[in-house]
């Protein structure tokens, strides 16, 4: 019975964040999507995500902590609740301001060798460069 009052009160602060995140709880397909591009591991299905969002499962430490992040809360809040939702320190805001394009975009980004990291680096800083000329 605890675990199902556990599970049930995660999914209410998931879908809090979410709303406050500018996120719909309603579409697992959205969140399946969005936590997709910000996670390096393997990749959740949106029957799972549907799971997190109606109480029947609570996602692992590691997904948790990506949740957080993204949606700008702490990790601990969103497991295990508390008074209040407080904001994350750091930057977990600052991910969720991104669009999922850009997400992916960073993402890939960080998988290439060093060497093609500081073109595509140099590559936008000339880009950034020029656009502030015009």
């Amino acid at each position: 019975m605890k675990a199902s009052i556990e599970r049930e009160d995660f999914s209410s602060r998931l879908q809090q964040s979410m709303r406050n995140a500018a996120y719909s709880p309603e579409s697992p397909t959205q969140l399946a999507r969005e936590f997709n591009v910000r996670f390096a591991g393997r990749p959740i299905t949106v029957h799972a995500a549907r799971k997190w969002l109606v109480g029947e499962a609570i996602p692992t430490q590691e997904k948790l902590r990506t949740l957080a992040y993204w949606l700008g809360v702490s990790a601990e809040w969103l497991r295990f609740g508390g008074a209040e939702m407080p904001a994350q320190a750091g930057n977990g805001d600052m991910t969720a301001r991104f669009a999922s394009d850009d997400v992916k975009l960073i993402s890939d980004l960080q998988r290439l060798d060093a060497h093609y990291q500081m073109i595509a680096r140099e590559i936008i800083r000339m880009l950034v460069h020029i656009s502030r000329r015009g």
